[in-house]
Order: C-alpha cells, then sequence, then structure tokens
C-alpha cells in the first residue's frame, strides 16, 4: 500500500476519522487514472458517478454560460471533488478541467458502496464528512454572492 496516498487521504476533511483498514480498502478498491493537460475529469450536465481526489496536479473548476467557459476555482494536489453527485444522484453542476497533467484517485459508487458494507459507521461518517464538505463549499459561495450583490447595491440598507 502506498503509505503516501494513505497520508493524504488521512488528511482530507472527507476521510477525517476514518481507520486506516477503510482508507486501505478504499486505495484497493479505487482506480487510479491520470488526464492530460486540456483533459476533462467531467463535463457540466454529466451523470455523476464518483468522486476524485486529485494527486498530483492542477485543474480547474468551470462553468458555461452563454457559450463562455468561466473558472470558479482552481483546485490543487490534495483536493478533492465531484462528491455533490454521490450525495443527492444529480448531474455534475460544473466541469473539471486538468490545466497539467494531473494523477488522481477515483472513488466509484461501488467503491463507497463497498465500505457501506463492510461497516456502515465508517461509511456513515463518510456520508457526513461529504455533507460537511459540501456546505463548507455553499457557505463561502453564500459569502461570495451576498458581497458581490452589496457591492453592486443590489440590497437597501436597514438602518440601525
Amino acid at each position: 500500500m502506498c503509505q503516501s496516498r494513505l497520508s493524504m487521504l488521512q488528511n482530507m476533511p472527507i476521510f477525517g476519522g476514518i481507520r486506516e483498514d477503510i482508507l486501505e480498502f478504499i486505495l484497493k478498491t479505487a482506480e487510479m487514472i491520470t488526464i492530460s493537460a486540456g483533459e476533462y475529469f467531467f463535463h457540466e450536465h454529466d451523470a455523476g458517478n464518483s468522486l476524485f481526489v486529485l494527486e498530483q496536479g492542477r485543474a480547474a473548476v468551470t462553468k458555461l454560460w452563454k457559450n463562455r467557459e468561466y473558472v470558479l476555482t482552481e483546485l490543487h494536489d490534495g483536493d478533492c471533488f465531484g462528491e455533490m453527485a454521490l450525495i443527492d444522484l444529480g448531474p455534475r453542476t460544473a466541469s473539471v478541467v486538468a490545466l497539467n497533467v494531473c494523477t488522481a484517485i477515483k472513488l466509484s459508487c461501488g467503491t463507497i458502496f463497498g465500505i457501506y458494507k463492510k461497516d456502515i459507521e465508517q461509511f456513515t461518517m463518510i456520508q457526513m464528512n461529504m455533507g460537511r464538505e459540501v456546505s463548507r463549499r455553499l457557505r463561502k459561495m453564500d459569502e461570495q454572492s451576498f458581497q458581490a450583490r452589496v457591492e453592486a447595491n443590489e440590497f437597501p440598507l436597514r438602518p440601525l
């Protein structure tokens, strides 16, 4: 088992509190992938059935609007993405494109279901951790949206 991959997972919020045997199971059943610069991990509106842990490289999260692609954020070593599709089973809400050669760990629904069969408590903890991560991102985007709208004078100021 690659100790650096195990250590990386141990330091990620979605795997916080997960036992080493479960992390080893994840690494044994997950797919290790390489994506070339300019290739997409997935596109906006694709069906989602996996999450990714970016082991090495840089990638951009993008959205299309009026035939233009906008960069929402950049991902780096150790970042995870795609977990929202495993929570709500909905289509991808954005695209992720490699900015340089990327290596990643791809965890499928099957891997996550394997954890469910192996240890329901560890499965539940991962699900809760994914929910927390999505919630953290939502809070950040909510604050950014609010600040942009305030700066655009979209809200009336209420006297205190």
